[in-house]
C-alpha cells in the first residue's frame, strides 16, 4: 500500500517527481487487455501522464490533482514518445 506522505516516497526513490495542485486539461480512459489505461493532459505540459486501473474512474477534466510520476518513453508505430508514468494520484 502506498504511503499518504509523498516525501517518504521521494526519499526512497530519487528519480520520482512530485507535483501538487496541477490542473487536468483532459482525461481519456481506454481498455487495454484487462486494464483501463488513463491518460491525463495537464495545463502547462505537452507530455501525457499515463496510469492504469482495473476499473473506470470518474472524469478528472478540470480537476486539480497531486501527482507522483516517473519520466518514461513509449514506442507507438515505431516512434518513441515521452510520457510520464503516474504511480500516485490524489485529487487536491
Amino acid at each position: 500500500m502506498l504511503n499518504n506522505d509523498p516525501d517518504k516516497l521521494l526519499k526512497k526513490r530519487p528519480q520520482l517527481i512530485h507535483s501538487e495542485n496541477m490542473k487536468v486539461r483532459s482525461h481519456v480512459q481506454r481498455e487495454q487487455d484487462d486494464w483501463i489505461v488513463h491518460t491525463l493532459m495537464l495545463s502547462g505540459y505537452d507530455v501525457p501522464f499515463v496510469y492504469k486501473r482495473k476499473q473506470r474512474y470518474q472524469n478528472l477534466s478540470g480537476a486539480r490533482v497531486n501527482l507522483s510520476y516517473y519520466p518514461s518513453h513509449q514506442v507507438t508505430a515505431g516512434l518513441e514518445f515521452e510520457i510520464m508514468k503516474v504511480v500516485r494520484l490524489r485529487r487536491s
